[in-house]
């Protein structure tokens, strides 16, 4: 596998709010730097370029071609990403494809047999697996010192203000509080407890058919549990919990946190009952950069200079399991789209 060297290029695909996030949290990563961006109006584009730099263009087919983009951030709506990154392939372009990086499971697998037909890189946007406290978390769980993991809980929510063709509400662009929010409770609980071996879900569906609210639940390896909600109706607390044998973690904002704190609880003794005891922060060895997007960046560069195709923290299975659950939950509360095969017939919870 050819490896490279140097600064890595980055075009990014589209010029909507998150391309402004990330390009922001570009500009602090070492070692990578904006090329170009492309827009389906060049004067979008070229507003972008004026604020971050890189060269702008008025197409996606021009993007794509520019010999300076080494990789390419597609950063459209879900509808879209399958089309995109196959436009990005075909030109010899890696990518990195905002979550989810489509609408279903059989998407995502063709996008992951592009990517190897083309010889690719290709990672989901799934920056909470890079993020330092999150991965920190995750390392000390799983070498039980923190106990054994007994339920979980995360929640994620907003209230969307926007008008009906806002790709957040319009069903054919995959509007939807699974795929926009509820991908990142699904995969805490993934990176905590493991793949889930089942998830029973039911939802509030808005008059257009996509899904408002959702309320999941999960069984895990080793009798695990998981509760986790999405909503783009309502403001949730954005907080995360894991009770173990041994005491209990907390995450304020576990879509960007800070920290992690677990506070162990002390066994009862001589009819005592049992007491917590000191708080334990638990923390990355990196500092955060920007927003947290700069981690995703740094694994891709990380994974480009070692001459891989896919990344350890965000693998191409991981990224299809989270889909498959996903696509078992639109199933249970009835939601369908437009484009890709679509769910059987819902089942009662």
């Amino acid at each position: 596998m050819t490896e490279l060297t140097g600064d890595l290029g980055w075009g990014i695909l589209a010029t909507g709010k998150i391309a402004h996030t990330f390009a922001h949290d570009l500009a602090l990563v070492p070692g990578a730097r904006l090329a170009a961006v492309g827009s389906r109006r060049l004067a979008s584009a070229e507003a972008f370029a004026a604020e971050h730099g890189g060269t702008a263009y008025g197409s996606y087919e021009e993007l794509v071609a520019d010999p300076g983009v080494d990789v390419v951030y597609v950063a459209t709506p879900h509808a879209l990403h399958l089309d995109n990154a196959r436009l990005a392939f075909e030109a010899g372009k890696h990518v990195l494809c905002e979550k989810p990086v489509t609408l279903d499971a059989a998407d995502a697998e063709e996008m992951v047999r592009l990517a190897r037909h083309h010889d690719r890189f290709l990672m989901e946007a799934m920056w909470t697996a890079c993020h330092p406290t999150i991965r920190a978390l995750r390392e000390r769980l799983r070498s039980g010192v923190l106990g054994r993991p007994r339920h979980l809980h995360a929640e994620l929510g907003f209230r969307v203000e926007a008008p009906p063709e806002d790709r957040m509400l319009d069903p054919a662009l995959g509007a939807s509080a699974l795929l926009d929010m509820g991908v990142y409770p699904l995969t805490f609980a993934h990176l905590m407890l493991g793949p889930a071996l089942e998830v029973h879900a039911t939802g509030d569906l808005s008059r257009d058919g996509i899904d408002v609210d959702i309320s999941m639940t999960g069984r895990y390896a080793d009798g695990a549990l998981a509760t986790m909600t999405a909503s783009i109706t309502s403001w949730s607390s954005r907080r995360a919990e894991i009770a173990t044998d041994l005491g209990r973690v907390e995450l304020d904002d576990f879509h960007h946190p800070a920290r992690a704190t677990f506070t162990p609880v002390v066994p009862a003794e001589g009819g005592r009952a049992a007491e917590p005891g000191e708080p334990v922060e638990i923390s990355g060895t990196e500092p955060v950069i920007g927003r947290g997007y700069g981690h995703e960046i740094v694994e891709v560069g990380r994974c480009l200079r070692a001459g891989l195709r896919e990344s350890p923290l965000v693998p191409h299975e991981q990224t299809l399991a989270i889909l498959r659950l996903m696509d078992d939950v639109r199933r249970q509360v009835g939601v369908t789209f437009a484009t890709g095969a679509p769910p059987a017939e819902a089942r009662p919870v």
